[in-house]
C-alpha cells in the first residue's frame, strides 16, 4: 500500500499591494509607505512634520493612511497651507491623529468595536478620539469634526505595526 503523499507546505499569503506596491511585513511603516505611489502627499507631510523618525521607532503604531484622493478631497489650498513651515505644529497634530498606540488588526478592531456594543473609541497619539464602528464588511472611523472614513485595505503588515488605508484625512 502506497503511502498518503505529504500534505503540501501552505504557500504564504503575498504580501499586500498599495499605491502598486508591495508592502513587506519586515520593513517599518516609513520604508513601506515611500514606496506606494498613492501616499505620496502622506509621505511629504510626514517629512514636513518631522514625523520619519518617530514611525521608524519601534512602536507599535495602528496608522490609519489616507491616500493621495483623500487629501485632494480637502478644502482647496489646506495641504498646501498645512506644508508650510509656520504650520508644522498644526500639520503634526493632523497626522498623529491618524496614529493609535499598539498593533491593532482588523481582528482587534472588531472585537474592541463588538465589546463596545457597536463602536469602539481610540484614543490617538494626538491625544483625541476616533470612534471605530462596523460596516458591512469594513470598519469606518469618524472624527471630532463628524467626517466618516472607510477602511479600504486593512491589516498591512509592518515591523513596527500595521497600516490600514483610508479614503478621508480625519481632522483633530
Amino acid at each position: 500500500m502506497a503511502a498518503a503523499p505529504e500534505p503540501a507546505e501552505a504557500m504564504p499569503a503575498a504580501n499586500p499591494m498599495v499605491g502598486g506596491a508591495e508592502m513587506f511585513a519586515d520593513k517599518d511603516i516609513i520604508d513601506n509607505a515611500v514606496n506606494s505611489k498613492d501616499h505620496t502627499t502622506l509621505v511629504a507631510a510626514v517629512k514636513a512634520a518631522g514625523l520619519v523618525e518617530t514611525l521608524k521607532g519601534a512602536g507599535p503604531f495602528t496608522v490609519f493612511a489616507p491616500t493621495n484622493a483623500a487629501f485632494d478631497a480637502l478644502p482647496a489650498g489646506t495641504v498646501d497651507g498645512l506644508l508650510k513651515p509656520a504650520m508644522k505644529a498644526d500639520l503634526s497634530k493632523v497626522l498623529t491623529y491618524h496614529v493609535v498606540p499598539g498593533k491593532l488588526d482588523a481582528a482587534a478592531l472588531s472585537a474592541q468595536i463588538q465589546a463596545g456594543g457597536g463602536s469602539a473609541t481610540l484614543t490617538t497619539v494626538q491625544g483625541e478620539a476616533l470612534t471605530a464602528k462596523a460596516a458591512g464588511n469594513g470598519i469606518t472611523l469618524t472624527d471630532a469634526k463628524g467626517n466618516v472614513a472607510n477602511v479600504t485595505t486593512a491589516d498591512v503588515y509592518q515591523s513596527n505595526g500595521v497600516i490600514h488605508v483610508v479614503d478621508k484625512v480625519l481632522m483633530p
